[in-house]
């Protein structure tokens, strides 16, 4: 079953923190290596990855709400007032084999 989410503007930000320190490392390794200079590797890596990070985080943005490729779970329309326990969970899904909509 595919899931129903959405990312939260907080996982968005999550995301691009971590990514972008990987770049991160990744960049200062080169920038050191090239220029040799503590300073300079500093502020290459610092000016590029701040700018990227925020790219990043609009370019998520953008995306959430572009519909294209994506697919929409059948019962998202289901209007579920509050969390299904497991034991609902188990009885849906029961249901929905004995229609012979899962496996």
């Amino acid at each position: 079953m595919r899931r129903v989410t959405v990312d939260t503007r907080k996982r968005s930000w999550a995301k691009a923190i971590t990514w972008r320190l990987i770049g991160l490392l990744v960049l200062g390794l080169i920038s050191y290596l090239v220029t040799g200079d503590w300073r300079e590797m500093s502020a290459i890596t610092l000016l590029f990855h701040v700018t990227q990070m925020i790219l990043y985080y609009y370019h998520e943005r953008v995306w959430e709400s572009i519909l294209w490729g994506r697919v929409k779970h059948p019962l998202a329309d289901l209007p579920v007032k509050q969390p299904l326990t497991p034991e609902d969970k188990e009885a849906v899904k029961e249901h929905l084999k004995r229609l012979g909509y899962v496996d």
